[in-house]
């Protein structure tokens, strides 16, 4: 197969002679060439001019920002998608089964590719930009955007800076006493109180260390997307609701915490701004999102499952 490895270099567990070790194992058999992103939106370019080219499999190995640009520049053609875990959370690869380590991944992906297990997914969408795991709208892209006003400690401290990003935005970073946004899906009801939502295109939302935040065992690939509302941001229902995601097998929905599955259109609108981060990365302030789902959106390499 013809590949091209988009690398960001900057990513917290990418360096170059694990890049090297990579590209040594996936070159067994194919053809790879290497690129390396140096800015937002970088792989996108490199992505879908790959795909203009009609090369078979474009592989993000960076963090789920990296990832995400990658399946935006490639969704709707029929390149493949690859993933190597080289950031410092890496949900999607591992979602996906793979391991935190790129190397040990680098094996999984080769299998994958030898085998040529290549299977479409869905993928969910907002204002035009494809994304593989979940939308965040509200607080926790108000966190997103706190660490990134410290990306540069983001490879050194990582889990630690979320952790204490959410704690600082929570005590005085985001508006707890009045609602942010109206949620309309159609068929699937309206929310005019909306104060934080999630729309997962799968699960786990995210990951805290090695334990999964399992938030709906019904967002899966090949299905529509679930949508998380918080009605509410008083500590009592904000734990009781996520309690339960630490333990496995989804929250605990009540009238402060409404799900939808299943969702294939979905209009978030508010006559003030709000927040919201996509894959992990922080895109400012909107007062309308147009969110659907698109099946078989991207052909994927599924790893292999021996080591």
């Amino acid at each position: 197969m013809r590949i091209l490895l988009v690398v960001n270099s900057f990513a917290s567990s990418v360096t170059a002679r694990n890049t090297v070790v990579v590209h040594r194992r996936l070159a067994r058999g194919h053809d790879v060439d290497v690129v390396e992103t140096n800015r937002r939106g970088h792989a996108t370019r490199f992505a879908h001019d790959a795909a203009r080219r009609g090369v078979d499999v474009v592989i993000g190995y960076g963090g789920d920002g990296t990832l995400n640009e990658v399946a935006t520049g490639i969704a709707g053609t029929d390149t493949a998608l690859g993933v190597l875990p080289g950031g410092s959370t890496n949900v999607f690869a591992r979602t996906l089964g793979m391991p935190n380590d790129p190397v040990a991944a680098a094996d999984l992906l080769a299998d994958g590719l030898d085998a040529a297990d290549l299977r479409p997914i869905g993928l969910g969408r907002v204002n035009g930009r494809f994304f593989c795991f979940h939308t965040g709208i509200g607080f926790d892209a108000k966190v997103v955007q706190a660490v990134e006003r410290h990306a540069s400690l983001k490879r050194w401290l990582g889990h630690p800076l979320f952790i204490s990003a959410g704690l600082s935005t929570w005590v005085r970073g985001y508006d707890r006493k009045h609602p942010h946004f109206r949620l309309d899906a159609g068929p699937h009801g309206v929310i005019d109180d909306g104060f934080f939502s999630i729309v997962l295109n799968t699960n786990p939302y995210t990951y805290l260390g090695n334990r999964p935040l399992d938030l709906s065992p019904a967002a899966t690939l090949d299905r529509g997307l679930v949508v998380l509302t918080f009605r509410t941001m008083r500590v009592t229902s904000v734990l009781r609701g996520l309690g339960s995601a630490l333990q496995g097998g989804g929250v605990r929905v009540s009238d402060d915490l409404v799900e939808w599955r299943d969702v294939d259109r979905l209009v978030v609108t508010h006559e003030d701004p709000f927040p919201y981060q996509l894959d992990g990365d922080y895109l400012g302030w909107v007062d309308r999102l147009e969110f659907d789902h698109v099946p078989d959106a991207v052909q994927l390499v599924f790893p292999g499952t021996s080591t």
